[in-house]
């Protein structure tokens, strides 16, 4: 994550969630470089030709950003979080609308080892894998929502362990036990999904 002070930046964050437009005018340039770089590592897994770039992806996720001002911005950790959970939902909306999932045809080999790896499909397979995925992370919030956390904010966010962990305010070696029963269970049930 980017070097700017996290104490700075989380009473920004408080000041723009209390109502000071000034703070978010202080906030952006301070965060953008982040954005921006979670914005090309979604990218990097999207299917090849995709009409969306990263810094539109980042235009999007801001617009939603600022539209969730009162959000009860925690620390610099969670507006991350936050940011790339927005960032992961406009990029499965944008595959279902695009219906990759309904055409059929889509074998997806999922390692067992691994689990899914969206750069190794794809272009068409890579927006099928995604919106499976969602699926799949969907149903594991039913059961067990902060499995869910700890996978979107390592995986889609990019967060360390111990980012994860201060920003879920659990140990780094519950993150460690989430995000491996999280992997195991995504992978299982990504096997089951239709075409799979």
């Amino acid at each position: 994550m980017a070097s700017e002070g996290p104490q700075e930046i989380t009473l920004l964050l408080k000041a723009w969630g209390e109502g000071d437009h000034e703070a978010l005018n202080q906030l952006a340039p301070m965060v953008y470089e982040e954005l921006r770089r979670m914005a090309r590592r979604y990218m990097r897994r999207e299917r090849t030709g995709n009409t969306l770039q990263a810094t539109a992806l980042i235009n999007e996720a801001y617009l939603r950003l600022v539209e969730a001002q009162n959000a009860g911005w925690q620390d610099r950790a969670h507006f991350f979080a936050v940011s790339a959970q927005l960032m992961r939902r406009i990029l499965v909306d944008r595959a279902r609308a695009r219906g990759s999932a309904k055409r059929g045809g889509l074998a997806i080999r999922v390692d067992h080892d691994t689990g899914v790896n969206l750069d190794e499909l794809p272009g068409a397979a890579r927006s099928a894998e995604l919106v499976k995925l969602d699926d799949a992370l969907n149903a594991l919030a039913g059961i067990d929502p902060r499995k869910v956390q700890v996978i979107e904010l390592r995986f889609f966010g990019g967060l360390s362990v111990e980012e994860t962990a201060a920003a879920l305010g659990i140990s780094t070696q519950s993150v460690l036990r989430d995000w491996k029963l999280a992997r195991v269970w995504l992978t299982r049930e990504m096997r089951r999904a239709p075409g799979a």
